[in-house]
């Protein structure tokens, strides 16, 4: 495998509330993630930085020998316990009440690919030459879409695209979508909506087809993303299936 993940502040923001980790653990599974905060006083930014702390030390301590239905549940205990820490922290220090984050995350191990989201961060696969997007994204936008009360084309500009219809701190219940993927893929990309606002999945998908290095590709999506404004911080995670390793 390679990897390689970077946060970048946008051309906007003053500050930055996103957190990005991948790591692997001894079993050679790998963990990939990102946080998108929101809440005054930096509050985002802590947000997200106690649901990354907290996946990576129990991917890394207590993610052994799961086989998919344990890595599932793995996954809903791990975001019904970082709701719960945002909402102790809150607890401690109101001048933080309001604060949450999205969460996106894909596990990898030898025997399965499961995503979960909570938000609007993205999940993407590369299969066949192509870029598929695995999650879907928890707004008012795309609710209404699915009702079939927008177009993808008027939902694109709407005033409340942003409005967010889950995520981690809004409610004490969070449900996680979990998704199960065919292994018969050869990237894993995932993104906050500072890229994907940005960039449509094809303008994604030309990048990583493109020339150049992982560390290359995920800083060419950046570039490009403040290049069309940078409204928001931008954190991408990416990692690529080497050749000839078992799908």
């Amino acid at each position: 495998m390679r990897s390689f993940y970077l946060t970048d502040v946008g051309k906007v923001r003053d500050h930055n509330e996103d957190s990005v980790i991948i790591v692997e653990n001894d079993e050679k599974s790998y963990l990939m993630a990102i946080a998108d905060g929101m809440g005054g006083h930096s509050a985002g930014e802590v947000a997200s930085s106690i649901a990354i702390k907290y996946l990576e030390s129990q991917f890394l301590s207590s993610f052994k020998g799961m086989n998919k239905v344990d890595a599932v549940n793995w996954i809903r205990d791990s975001v019904d316990e970082i709701n719960s820490l945002i909402f102790k922290y809150e607890d401690e220090h109101p001048e933080s009440k309001g604060m949450g984050t999205t969460l996106v995350l894909a596990i990898l191990t030898k025997d399965y690919l499961l995503f979960g989201n909570v938000g609007d961060s993205s999940g993407f696969v590369m299969k066949d030459g192509n870029l598929h997007k695995v999650t879907y994204d928890h707004t008012l936008v795309n609710l209404l879409v699915s009702a079939g009360e927008l177009t993808k084309e008027e939902a694109s500009v709407h005033p409340k695209k942003n409005v967010l219809m889950k995520a981690l701190g809004a409610t004490e219940e969070v449900d996680v979508d979990i998704f199960d993927c065919n292994m018969d893929i050869t990237e894993i990309l995932l993104s906050s909506d500072g890229l994907t606002g940005m960039l449509d999945r094809e303008g994604i998908e030309k990048v990583l087809l493109g020339e150049g290095d992982i560390e290359e590709k995920v800083l060419k999506l950046i570039r490009k993303a403040n290049n069309r404004g940078g409204t928001d911080n931008i954190s991408v995670a990416y990692l690529v299936r080497e050749e000839g390793e078992d799908k």
